[in-house]
Order: C-alpha cells, then sequence, then structure tokens
C-alpha cells in the first residue's frame, strides 16, 4: 500500500515509521505528512501524541477519532514547508481534501510546529482562508459593446 501523504512507496517506509515510534520525524514536514496519514489510517493516539504537550489538552480526542473514520480521504497537497532539522520551529501551509457526506472538502492549514528536546511536535494551526478571485482581463460595463460579438450593448445582451 502506497503512503497516504503521496511521498512514500509504503505507509511503513514513509510515514508509518514515524507512527509506529521506530524514528523521530526529521522535519516538520515530514510530521505533518505522518499526521495526516494518522488520520487516514485512524491512528488517532499518534495525532494526540505528535500534539505539543504545552496544548496537548486543546486536542478533541473523541472528535478526531469521529472525523478519522466518517472522512473518505482524498490526498494532501503541501503547499510551503519552512524549518529543519537545525531548527526549532517550523511552518507547514498544506491542504488535506475529504469527502464527508458526499461532498469534497478541502481543509487548508497553516500550521506551526516547535521542537522540543530534539523532537517536533504540532503546536497549533490556523485555517488559511481562500484567495479571491481576480479577473484576468478588464471588467465590461454595462454599455460597453458586448464581447460576444453581437454589437448590442451587454445589458442588452449577454449581461441580462
Amino acid at each position: 500500500m502506497t503512503c497516504p501523504c503521496g511521498l512514500g512507496p509504503s505507509y511503513d517506509e514513509c510515514c508509518g515509521r514515524y507512527i509506529s515510534g521506530k524514528e523521530l520525524a526529521p522535519t516538520p514536514e515530514a510530521l505533518m505528512r505522518s499526521r495526516y496519514s494518522a488520520y487516514v489510517q485512524g491512528e488517532i493516539d499518534w495525532v494526540v501524541e505528535s500534539h505539543d504537550p504545552e496544548t496537548r489538552h486543546e486536542v478533541d480526542e473523541k472528535g478526531a477519532r469521529e472525523w478519522s473514520g466518517a472522512a473518505d480521504w482524498a490526498g494532501l497537497t503541501v503547499h510551503e514547508a519552512k524549518g529543519g532539522e537545525g531548527e526549532d520551529e517550523g511552518v507547514v501551509e498544506f491542504s488535506a481534501r475529504y469527502q464527508m457526506q458526499g461532498r469534497l472538502v478541502s481543509h487548508r492549514e497553516r500550521a506551526i510546529f516547535k521542537k522540543r528536546n530534539g523532537r517536533w511536535y504540532y503546536h497549533d494551526g490556523e485555517m488559511v482562508k481562500a484567495q479571491p478571485v481576480v479577473r484576468e482581463g478588464p471588467k465590461v460595463g454595462r454599455n460597453d459593446p458586448c464581447t460576444c460579438g453581437s454589437g448590442k450593448k451587454y445589458k442588452k445582451c449577454c449581461g441580462r
């Protein structure tokens, strides 16, 4: 089975080694990917364990288990990752896609990670709002000629 995070050839060779405790995640991105895989696999104990001890009391373990089981996980995209082995803080912006009750959802988050005693932890995150749609061409005014080429004013043609 390929790894749910999308990187590894197998779960055991990729995120499974962190979730099982065989190895520590070397970067915030590796930890974030393992947390996504843990949600997919229903390994919520890892989600709780990899949460920063300072904010672990905020984890809704029961809610996470319900969400993990109810979602049909569709994929992960990492948009940006900062922080490496020699640093103590990192940020990973990602989108986790899943279906819930037949509706496709994209959870985009900017996650903050902190290293404590040589180990990375998820500290906190904030939802990232979708970027507004930006028009590429100029705005067509009501009284401008219609863009379809009919010769009529836009308001009397396609603008109705």
